[in-house]
């Protein structure tokens, strides 16, 4: 049965997921101090943790309680499933537990919750949190980017050779990826101001939106490291495109980020592409 999208009340749905989100928080946040045993899915570096299964439980759990009609994609479900569900009109919960699952094994604290709210397939409501620095990124379409409850800019940048960028090698070591990888690498130390990979597409796209990195791409991510973030970006005045230089798509397992248009196009322009199989729908 679908939900009617006139018949949800977002400031419901905002205020239930907030206080799901600060309780799954807690339990990251004390479970970081030390490393983690935890299991791979389809690498050596595909990792999930008992956390991960346990904050995703927490999250669904509590919304489908409020919300009995809503649909979920979660990472680990879509995991355990061998393919996400299918994304529809249905007002659908995109939910990565523990985005930078490599940083938490470690105790590196710098992971994330990343849940956004998806009526018609047009995001209605993201949240990024990360409990360990207590930072949390929120946003509802046409009303603004938030970090901790204040307003947020990007950064306005339109030149690469100023630009500070975000990305990640990600979690495939698939040789042709890892090529197209370190091309693309290659080619922004010589072009950028600067490269950072720090464990978390939705923290790096977070922060483009809070004007600290410039702009932000990756191949082979899910929809449920980007739904969120991707709208945290555009209410802050960015940009989110395919890294080819067409208009995104959530599902397509590719993204770029950036602080306004002429810095994306500039990017894309430069970058290897290279397709991720299989979609996520």
């Amino acid at each position: 049965m679908e939900e009617k999208c006139e018949a949800i009340d977002l400031n419901k749905c905002h205020q239930v997921v907030s206080d799901l989100i600060n309780k799954a928080g807690e339990i990251i946040d004390t479970r970081n101090a030390h490393r983690k045993e935890f299991l791979t899915k389809q690498g050596d570096i595909d990792l999930v943790t008992e956390t991960d299964k346990e904050v995703e439980s927490l999250l669904i759990k509590g919304l489908q309680n409020e919300f009995p009609n809503h649909r979920f994609i979660g990472e680990e479900e879509s995991s355990a499933e061998g393919a996400p569900n299918k994304l529809t009109d249905s007002p659908t919960w995109i939910i990565d537990p523990v985005d930078g699952t490599m940083n938490f094994v470690h105790a590196f604290p710098h992971s994330c919750i990343s849940v956004g709210l998806v009526v018609k397939k047009v995001t209605e409501l993201a949240y990024v949190f990360n409990p360990m620095l207590k930072q949390l990124f929120h946003a509802r379409r046409g009303q603004g980017a938030f970090y901790n409850n204040q307003p947020i800019t990007v950064s306005g940048q339109k030149q690469l050779s100023n630009a500070l960028i975000t990305s990640e090698f990600g979690t495939s070591r698939d040789p042709e990826k890892m090529q197209v990888v370190k091309e693309n690498f290659s080619k922004l130390v010589e072009k950028a101001h600067g490269i950072r990979i720090l464990g978390s597409a939705a923290l790096n796209m977070s922060m483009v939106a809070l004007g600290a990195a410039d702009a932000y791409y990756e191949f082979g991510i899910h929809a449920w490291d980007v739904c969120a973030a991707d709208l945290v970006v555009r209410e802050a005045g960015g940009v989110v495109i395919d890294p080819a230089g067409g208009a995104f798509d959530m599902m397509s397992r590719r993204a770029l980020a950036a602080a306004t248009p002429e810095l994306a196009q500039e990017l894309s322009a430069i970058l290897t592409q290279f397709y991720p199989q299989p979609r996520d729908d």
